[in-house]
């Protein structure tokens, strides 16, 4: 069967290349990806995809299924497609789009044989406000046996892990005085957030060694000589497992709670960003998918790797996910680049496309048939 898969993927390359590289030519950014949109779910509608667009009211995400109406898995594509500021697709997201609805669409032609549902998720903005974030809290994700994609980069490796990412914006309120003339009558919201820095300082000693911590002050006063009534600071918090960065918000958050005491402050917590959980690999699934790509080909699979942080993490504490890398490039290229863009149009990169696309087909028929045990 596989063999059949392989043949449709032959047919259709060249659209899938020049989808990837339509993306490339017309960079969108995150929430504004109507082009992408509009190519990839013509794509998918063409080969019977039924289509949702604007999905969960979210102008440029989707949700595009293929049902056989049998019994079997149901196999969830990831779709990314925005692009960064003035770099363009420097993350490869123009490859990632066409590689998931590619899988898609060439495991859909053995679909009504075997049983199962596809689904490919239109997922915008992973760059910044991820929306596989809001997919995860509404509980999309629960319909999926497993959730897949590939990302593209200069060397092959098996899915790893990411560090969950927590976004928290701390804004303390005053009351303005004349710095010199009665300062008595002022309450400084900069020094707020300067004993928070402080605080946070303090505890970095008391934290395990995987957890991160960086942040800066976007509001802290209009004059040296006006007492500052508004001061804002914005933190992202990281740690390698939710559960431990739980645990680091709380004492960050009481510590904000104590620089508001210590100056007379009043202070608001806020999310500013969607937070990122970390990414779970499945061991069987991963492997299955790095047992396909030898079968394609390639040899040279580097070990799992730790990474950032990504809205693919909220999704991995849903279903059984994955988050390989596929080599695009014989040569070492930057992530989040212009030479990591170009990269994605070449002829080695075309021929990588293909070879990502079957492999994350091949990977959900071996689901489909019952050859991957998800419980690992």
């Amino acid at each position: 069967m596989k063999s059949i898969l392989f043949e449709k993927g032959k047919e259709i390359h060249k659209e899938l290349c020049e989808i990837s590289d339509f993306i490339y030519h017309n960079p969108e950014l995150g929430n504004e990806e109507y082009k992408a949109v509009e190519k990839l779910t013509s794509f998918l509608q063409e080969h019977d995809f039924e289509i949702e667009t604007e999905f969960l009211g979210i102008k440029t995400a989707f949700r595009a299924t293929y049902d056989s109406k049998k019994e079997g898995p149901t196999i969830g594509y990831l779709c990314e497609y925005d692009a960064l500021p003035e770099i363009g697709h420097g993350c490869g997201h123009n490859m990632i789009g066409a590689m998931s609805a590619g899988a898609g669409v060439i495991l859909s032609k053995v679909l009504d044989d075997i049983g199962g549902k596809i689904i490919v998720y239109g997922t915008p903005a992973e760059e910044t406000n991820g929306a596989k974030v809001v997919f995860a809290e509404q509980g999309v994700f629960d319909e999926l046996d497993v959730a897949m994609m590939v990302h593209p980069s200069d060397k092959t490796i098996e899915s790893g892990t990411s560090m969950a990412l927590y976004p928290l914006q701390f804004t303390y309120t005053g009351k303005t005085a004349h710095a010199a003339s009665c300062p008595q009558d002022g309450i400084n919201a900069l020094n707020s957030v300067i004993q928070l820095f402080n605080g946070i300082d303090a505890l970095r000693q008391h934290v395990t060694p995987d957890v991160r911590i960086h942040g800066i002050i976007t509001n802290g006063g209009v004059a040296a000589n006006i007492v500052p009534d508004k001061a804002i600071a914005q933190f992202y918090f990281r740690a390698s497992k939710k559960e431990i960065l739980d645990d680091v918000l709380v004492k960050v958050k009481n510590i904000a709670k104590g620089a508001a005491l210590m100056t007379g402050s009043k202070l608001e917590i806020t999310r500013y960003e969607l937070p990122n959980d970390n990414l779970k690999t499945n061991k069987s699934l991963s492997e299955a998918f790095s047992k396909n790509l030898r079968k394609l080909g390639v040899k040279d699979i580097y070990e799992a790797k730790d990474t950032g942080s990504s809205d693919i993490g909220n999704v991995s504490h849903k279903t059984p996910t994955i988050h390989p890398y596929i080599g695009i490039s014989n040569c070492n290229v930057t992530g989040h680049s212009v030479n990591m863009a170009d990269a994605t149009i070449t002829p080695f990169a075309h021929e990588r496309l293909l070879i990502g696309t079957l492999a994350l087909a091949y990977t959900g028929y071996d689901v489909l048939m019952s050859k991957v045990n998800l419980n690992d």
